[in-house]
């Protein structure tokens, strides 16, 4: 029994759901996903709600990941998604240009990163008094959920936290503990 595949998914007001052959195109205010089906799994429409079935007993992984996946779909394309990151260390700062963010971190040259088609990005200064050399904290917002991870764990890997003093783009509710530095005799 899959207890996440079983639960119906609740369609917000101005989402529309067509289900196709092997994939669920969910449109709503924010734009428009399609979401892959596994073989197997069939859903259908119960008024404002969303339903999974799998066709046979042996698909129960399957049963909860595709809910899930197109729960995410509705939730993107209603609500979006959002991450955020901290960029922390003195003289480390980013800014958005165009369909880029141009990062300086502390290396002899600056970092463009590339914004794929529907993320957007704002950099703002927000008063974190727990983090030393607080900088700047950067919002990714957009409808897929995946992309969305995905460009802040690319933004995080281009200078991740130093074990040390903590320097560097770190997740915005991320807790590091700092190593001890050397002790002089």
């Amino acid at each position: 029994m899959s207890r996440i595949g079983k639960k119906p998914i609740a369609l917000p007001k101005g989402v529309k759901v067509n289900i196709n052959d092997g994939e669920i195109e969910v449109t709503g205010p924010n734009g428009t996903l399609t979401t892959r089906v596994p073989e197997g799994i069939k859903f259908r429409l119960d008024g404002d709600q969303l339903i999974a079935e799998r066709e046979a007993d042996d698909k129960i992984a399957m049963h909860g990941l595709a809910r899930a996946l197109v729960q995410n779909s509705v939730t993107g394309v209603s609500e979006g998604f959002t991450r955020q990151l901290d960029i922390v260390g003195v003289g480390y700062k980013a800014e958005v240009q165009k369909n880029r963010v141009v990062f300086n971190l502390g290396y002899s040259h600056t970092i463009e990163f590339p914004l794929p088609k529907g993320i957007d990005v704002k950099i703002e200064r927000v008063n974190k008094p727990g983090i030393q050399q607080y900088q700047t904290t950067l919002t990714i917002t957009g409808i897929d959920r995946q992309q969305v991870g995905q460009v802040a764990a690319d933004m995080r890997s281009l200078r991740r936290p130093d074990p040390y003093k903590g320097k560097g783009v770190r997740y915005a509710n991320e807790q590091l503990k700092l190593k001890p530095g050397k002790t002089g005799k």
